[in-house]
């Protein structure tokens, strides 16, 4: 048995990759208005029934970026000074933003709780960015989103229909 219960979604989203592009090129003409209600009501109805703990691939995968204010928030939590808590735990990527040396993130236990949570970096209480306002400016993320969060790509998915409507 797969260990991974989302397989079958995420391998969904990769198959759909051009179609999903197609879709979010048809959603950027949307009134933002319009857009942002569709987000915003597909992201209710599929968190309602889904449990982030029975994934957590976005801890598994990926990184968030780190602001300052993250890194403060962080080192005062672990008891650490900022600077030691970089080392530790952070380096910069191409663009010279904060990210995670490694995945998993090491904040995220066997259980799939996150050690931090009362702390974690903003990117990570934002994630995944679906019920935000003005989706228009983040349709390139959401595209990428759905290849590793399964309730984003169900979240596309509504919004495919709700387009076609």
């Amino acid at each position: 048995m797969d260990e991974f219960p989302y397989s079958a979604e995420l391998d969904k989203a990769r198959s759909q990759l051009k179609p999903t592009k197609k879709l979010m090129q048809k959603a950027r003409k949307e009134k933002p208005s319009r857009l942002d209600a569709l987000f915003h009501e597909a992201h209710d109805d599929v968190f309602s029934h889904f449990d982030c703990l029975t994934c957590a691939n976005c801890c598994k995968t990926t990184s968030p970026i780190f602001r300052e204010i993250d890194i403060e928030r962080l080192s005062s939590h672990l008891r650490m000074k900022p600077g030691h808590f970089i080392e530790t735990y952070l380096k910069k990527d191409t663009d010279g933003l904060w990210m995670l040396k490694s995945s998993p993130c090491p904040f995220l236990g066997d259980d799939n709780y996150c050690a931090v949570y009362e702390s974690r970096p903003g990117a990570c209480r934002e994630y995944p960015h679906t019920d935000r306002k003005n989706m228009y400016q983040i349709l390139p993320l959401t595209t990428r989103n759905t290849m590793v969060c399964p309730a984003v790509h169900l979240i596309v998915e509504k919004i495919r229909i709700g387009l076609q409507s």
